[in-house]
């Protein structure tokens, strides 16, 4: 029998993919975590895919990997996708995906499937993912070829034997290191939100806290004054920003198919670190890095959305993000709150706010009132000859 790698979630799609593929393939299924999966749930995704006739079954832990290639430069370029979404999902796909067609080479495998239906984003992120960097093994997906309901794959699945409960929740829920996505059938339409008790981080905390977020060269390198890897130091300020219930939202945005879609989340961690490294940066920059920053951030937080990690144009873009954060280093200290946060402030010893020429609107030591009067006329002469020029028309 060929062998075929299955982008296995435990969920009832990839369950019946295992299940109807093992009958033709030796099939090998791979969960990648990229944050927000316990021990005990990665033993029972396990022990649940072996009942669905898997030969063999992988988890990759892949939480650095995903820091490391995207989540970085997703901080480096303050990216929120409409000014809202931190690309949580879409930005996992991208590794799970790599992991998973590495892992299918690495074995011989000469099939990869996964059980994405042609309805949404992630079809075109794996494909692609797959396609580029294996294109001689076949994408197989049963789902979408099928167009299969839920109730047909329940029905296929008790008549192998397969009795486990499939039962909907009423609100489907993906975490990850960068955020976790709500979806429900308030999402499925424009008008309604979701209720509290969709988001699965309830408010168990009043008052306030402050704590204080550590960047060096844009890094989040220390939590409280306690340095760790920069994701740990995130997990960690997601466990206690959440109890606080904050980040909550939904995103509205374009698909990659070309409809609109609506999608709930709650992204504590990674909304406190984007918007504390954003303020940093207003306070190391110059005027034009950050312009330069913003447009190109949002061109690579599209085209990581859109799947299109692997064009070589993402990797120059990062040169430029992490070019720029040579003097993103200081201190942001944060105020939790009940459902919101506010920045109190930084502290850097490249804070441009230190110079000792002026204090904006209030003295200068570097101009006199006559520079001043002649800068202020020079920057003002194109606007004068336009307005001139036209006024006789």
């Amino acid at each position: 029998m060929k062998k075929l790698v299955i982008a296995y979630s435990g969920g009832l799609d990839t369950s019946y993919c295992a299940v109807s593929l093992s009958k033709e393939y030796e099939v090998h299924a791979v969960s990648v975590n990229t944050g927000g999966f316990s021990e005990d749930e990665i033993k029972h995704i396990e022990s649940n895919a072996y009942k669905m006739g898997v030969t063999n079954y992988k988890n990759i832990d892949a939480v650095a990997t995903f820091y490391q290639k995207v989540v970085k430069y997703l901080i480096f370029g303050n990216v929120l996708k409409n000014n809202s979404y931190p690309l949580s999902v879409s930005a996992e796909r991208i590794i799970q995906a790599i992991e998973i067609v590495e892992y299918a080479k690495s074995i011989g495998a000469a099939y990869i499937a996964h059980g994405s239906t042609g309805a949404g984003n992630d079809q075109v992120r794996f494909d692609m993912i797959f396609q580029t960097l294996a294109p001689n093994i076949t994408i197989i997906t049963p789902i979408r070829d099928q167009q299969l309901t839920r109730k047909e794959e329940i029905d296929y699945l008790k008549s192998e034997g397969i009795n486990m409960s499939w039962e909907k929740s009423k609100y489907s829920v993906n975490k990850g290191l960068w955020g976790t996505s709500v979806g429900g059938v308030e999402t499925l339409k424009s008008e309604k939100p979701l209720p509290n008790e969709a988001y699965p981080s309830q408010l168990k905390k009043e008052g306030e806290e402050k704590v204080t977020l550590t960047f060096k060269n844009g890094e989040f390198v220390a939590f409280n004054g306690i340095e760790n890897l920069p994701e740990l130091n995130i997990e960690k300020l997601n466990e206690i920003a959440a109890g606080y219930a904050i980040g909550r939202d939904i995103h509205v945005g374009d698909t990659i198919v070309g409809t609109k879609g609506r999608v709930g989340f709650e992204a504590a961690a990674a909304l406190i670190t984007i918007k504390a490294h954003h303020l940093l940066e207003k306070h190391t920059l110059t005027k034009w890095q950050l312009q330069h920053k913003e447009y190109l951030s949002s061109f690579y937080g599209m085209h990581l959305h859109e799947g299109q990690y692997l064009d070589p144009v993402m990797r120059d873009t990062e040169v430029f993000l992490q070019s720029s954060q040579k003097m993103v280093s200081g201190n942001v200290v944060v105020r939790l709150k009940p459902y919101h946060f506010s920045l109190d402030g930084i502290i850097s010893e490249h804070d441009l706010m230190s110079s000792s020429f002026s204090t904006y609107g209030e003295e200068n030591r570097a101009w006199t009132a006559t520079d001043a009067k002649g800068f202020i006329k020079i920057l003002g002469n194109q606007n004068k000859i336009y307005q001139q020029v036209n006024s006789k028309i």
